[in-house]
């Protein structure tokens, strides 16, 4: 089913092919990660979906419940966040941040129905609703050099420089980092919205751009072919500040502070490039010859690289990326071809 602001865009003359879990493309999906790498593109993130939590109990309810700190994010602040399994594997992946309202919650599009129904059994006597907030916003991203000024072009203020803050209006605006912004806007503004980026110089691309844009990031999204695989370390969830540490219990606290202090982790996520014609998937194992027939890894994100072939977020021993001998699928699939993330993995 297409999404409404889709239908929306549509009556622009927007031109959109829609593929499974909400991907969206306007033509070549490699030019698009090409237009990504090279300049400023808008983006529908028809792949994302959004949660509400509202009432005077949101706050210490989704405190109560993710690997961050709820109560410290303020009007003007994002964070990454998950919520996890008692065995402290990751169900779902967010980018939380708080309205007038209550907190909005950004996650893969194909857990919204689940993740929705999970957090509705922990209500209990909380003065808290949490409702699917995707029919009534579009989620837009804009990332590039551009970015900035095309968003000045259409009269909507621009979050403070430093990562991860927001700005308020009748659209929101989320700075995920220096060149990255997610857009979320009422319905009814969003085709208007879209003409006035485009205008301002923004490439529409689709959503494997904005996935090859988190994959360069190091930005991993659980989705439904990777949920609870995972431990936040093992996806370096706390190296871009998704997990507090201070704070209280939490479903899973135990083992992801454990991990963190007493244990060794053995695996961790690396950016890398596979040379092939057929796109792997999120979930895919790995394997590498230390492990024999046993599973090393698995793929968590997937992208057309610019340069051809896919690049990839991919969990895998340590020893094994050391090694530099991981193959895809079987011990004579693809070798993964490892590269730098934007940040130090320990």
């Amino acid at each position: 089913m297409q999404s409404p602001w889709l239908v929306h865009l549509d009556e622009t003359g927007a031109r959109f092919l829609e593929g499974g879990s909400g991907a969206v493309q306007f033509g070549d999906p490699r030019e698009e990660v090409r237009a990504a790498e090279r300049g400023t593109v808008v983006v529908p993130l028809t792949h994302l979906g959004l949660l509400r939590a509202e009432g005077e109990d949101a706050s210490p309810f989704l405190h109560n419940l993710m690997s961050n700190d709820i109560k410290k994010l303020d009007l003007h602040r994002a964070q990454w966040n998950s919520f996890n399994s008692p065995k402290g594997r990751m169900l779902a992946s967010f980018l939380v941040w708080r309205d007038a309202n209550g907190f909005r919650l950004l996650l893969s599009a194909d857990l919204l129905s689940a993740i929705h129904k999970k957090l509705g059994m922990y209500v209990l006597r909380s003065k808290v609703r949490v409702t699917d907030g995707t029919p009534e916003l579009a989620l837009i991203g804009l990332s590039g050099a551009a970015a900035a000024t095309a968003l000045d072009s259409a009269g909507i203020p621009l979050p403070p420089p430093e990562g991860m803050s927001v700005s308020h209006g009748s659209i929101t605006v989320v700075r995920i980092d220096a060149s990255r912004l997610v857009l979320a806007a009422p319905l009814s503004q969003c085709a208007e919205l879209w003409r006035k980026l485009v205008a301002a110089g923004a490439q529409p691309a689709g959503t494997d751009a904005w996935r090859w844009l988190d994959i360069r990031a190091g930005v991993p999204v659980i989705t439904a072919a990777t949920q609870d695989e995972f431990v936040a370390q093992m996806i370096n969830f706390e190296l871009i500040g998704g997990v507090n540490f201070q704070k209280g219990c939490y479903p899973g606290q135990e083992i992801v502070a454990r991990t963190q202090y007493l244990g060794k982790l053995k695996k961790r996520m690396y950016f890398a490039h596979i040379d092939t014609d057929t796109a792997p998937a999120a979930g895919a194992d790995l394997y590498a010859p230390e492990f024999g027939e046993q599973s090393s890894g698995k793929l968590v994100s997937v992208a057309p690289a610019p340069q051809g072939g896919y690049d990839v977020l991919a969990v895998t021993q340590i020893a094994s990326r050391e090694s530099g001998n991981v193959h895809l699928g079987s011990l004579s699939g693809p070798v993964l071809q490892f590269g730098e993330l934007p940040y130090t993995v320990g």
